[in-house]
């Protein structure tokens, strides 16, 4: 017969303890290797711009390491070459070296191999502050989140003037090619599929968001109303509505959300939240009639879109390429 688990506050401070000293060894162990690589990197790169090395002295020293010390992996020609290339790629900027040093070679393999320092930079910050795996950071870059990310939500003017920091924070396309859907769906497949995925939504929405219910209740009078999906931003300090349409937008939603937002104010936010935010997410949006719609909306809403394959990034550059020269030429 086993007996009953003791419990001890002392057991847990011990517990505690042991895993943040594995997680410091760990994280020291990293730091050191990803400083090894830099090394490395350095000195290969500063051989080859004086002429002393070639290709051929890399691969000697590759198979030096692997002949007087083959217990350590990881030193091939080809893997020699890429430590070379992270050094070329960092050197200049000592901004970003406190962040690659905090990610894994794998991270930084990844990262390194983008085109243009915005680009390098950003996706650096997010694998950091997220604490993005390997693999979630590969499918951001895959799903052109950088580009995504820079092509401006579509929002009320309330919404601007009363949370600043909001352009930050919402995207004008979600790309949710994890839910597997087919073209066709409802409304409640889409939802259903965004709960079952839950993880892979806040991933996509951003790391501040913290998922409140799906059909949240409000009760107005004697009616009982249903919000799709309801969240809450920690750096907006602000409850976030999702109403979900599988068509293409129209003004008459607006008048919906912004029912659930009054009454969400009212009855849910706390005192010191500010007030809360509207997003409808559509299927498909005409601009131009979401501009109308939204100029004199008196609540903090936007209207984004989303979209069940990977995006095309060439697609998405060169509407950003358009957004940017639109912008350019509104200023002079």
């Amino acid at each position: 017969m086993n007996k009953p688990a003791i419990t001890n506050p002392v057991f847990s401070d011990v517990l505690q303890h042991i895993q943040q000293t594995r997680q410091k060894i760990f994280s020291q162990a990293n730091t050191g290797l990803i400083d090894l690589y830099w090394q490395i990197g350095l000195t290969i790169s500063h051989k080859v711009q004086s002429e002393a090395w070639g290709k051929g002295v890399v691969t000697e020293l590759a198979r030096y390491i692997a002949q007087n010390a083959p217990d350590i992996k990881g030193f091939s020609d080809k893997n020699l070459w890429r430590m070379k290339q992270f050094y070329e790629t960092y050197h200049t900027d000592e901004k970003l070296a406190t962040m690659w040093r905090e990610l894994s070679w794998s991270h930084n393999r990844l990262i390194m191999t983008l085109k243009t320092h915005e680009e390098r930079a950003f996706y650096l910050h997010l694998a950091v502050q997220e604490r993005l795996s390997v693999r979630d950071l590969e499918r951001q870059i895959d799903t052109a989140y950088f580009e995504r990310s820079m092509i401006s939500a579509k929002l009320s003017p309330l919404a601007r003037e009363i949370h600043p920091d909001i352009q930050q924070t919402f995207k004008d396309q979600y790309v949710l090619e994890f839910l597997g859907l087919p073209e066709t769906h409802s409304e409640n497949d889409l939802q259903t599929a965004l709960i079952q995925h839950m993880k892979a939504f806040i991933l996509e929405l951003g790391g501040d968001f913290i998922f409140m219910g799906e059909q949240f209740r409000l009760q107005v009078g004697n009616q009982d109303f249903y919000i799709d999906l309801l969240f809450y931003h920690r750096g907006l300090s602000a409850l976030v509505a999702f109403e979900l349409k599988i068509g293409k937008f129209s003004p008459e939603h607006m008048g919906q959300l912004n029912f659930y937002l009054e009454a969400l104010d009212r009855d849910v936010k706390k005192p010191h939240e500010n007030p809360s935010i509207g997003v409808l997410l559509c299927r498909d949006k005409d601009d131009e009639v979401v501009e109308y719609a939204l100029s004199r909306n008196l609540s903090p809403t936007l209207i984004a879109q989303y979209q069940l394959q990977l995006p095309d990034k060439k697609l998405i550059q060169a509407k950003l390429h358009e957004l940017l020269a639109t912008e350019l030429e509104g200023e002079r």
